[in-house]
């Protein structure tokens, strides 16, 4: 997948702007952006997997760990499947960031914020493929390991499912991060029928009370 051009309005929230970016850091992201795009070639995987909804947390055929939360039992209430997505902009994004840190520390942060801002263009550009392929009337917005009280540590179980590590290099350390740092896990639930899709960004978030978008009177998504 070749990126597209990559949102330096978002990429300027994630370094904290408040409003339009001077031309200092305009200059910088335009920088950054074209290094990534011309650099990096992102992947993903999926999986169509069937779900069952328990006392004890949320069962997915294709995982062997069952997905525990009362958020994620409401975000999946009524789909009868879901959809295991990884995506990754590769090792290289985080070889572009560490380099650039080296000599130069704004760089590497326009390096670091377009990066997550391309990561989330990736996740969009693979549910548009996915569902230009797989019937899914209706679906869920995506819901990754660590929202909500949805445990980090199903990272791990989620890749397996996936087969991530052999199919797109994905890997996760003890501590629930992923490697390269610049991806992204998510299921997303569907459905023959109309469903509620449910609360979303701060009200469910377990950063909300020290998020320093919040904080500054703004949030982490457009």
């Amino acid at each position: 997948m070749e990126l597209l051009p990559i949102s330096k309005a978002e990429a300027a929230r994630y370094m904290g702007v408040k409003g339009e970016p001077d031309r200092a850091v305009s200059e910088l992201l335009d920088r950054a952006e074209k290094q990534v795009r011309e650099t990096l070639r992102p992947k993903y995987v999926y999986l169509e997997t069937d779900i069952t909804i328990t006392d004890e947390g949320v069962l997915l055929g294709a995982m062997s760990e069952p997905l525990t939360g009362e958020d994620i039992k409401r975000h999946l209430k009524g789909c009868s499947k879901a959809v295991l997505l990884a995506a990754t902009l590769s090792q290289g994004a985080d070889k572009l960031i560490r380099q650039a840190a080296v000599t130069d520390m704004a760089y590497s942060l326009a390096l670091d914020c377009i990066c997550s801002a391309a990561v989330e263009q990736v996740c969009d550009r693979a549910e548009e493929e996915i569902f230009a392929r797989e019937a899914a009337p209706y679906r869920t917005w995506r819901f990754s390991p660590g929202y909500g009280d949805l445990p980090i540590t199903i990272q791990r179980d989620v890749l397996l499912a996936l087969n991530a590590q052999r199919r797109i290099g994905l890997t996760v350390t003890d501590s629930s991060l992923l490697i390269p740092s610049k991806s992204v896990t998510a299921v997303i639930g569907l459905s023959d029928v109309p469903i509620e899709r449910g609360r979303r960004g701060c009200a469910i978030c377990t950063m909300k009370d020290s998020c320093a978008y919040r904080l500054s009177g703004s949030t982490c998504k457009k």
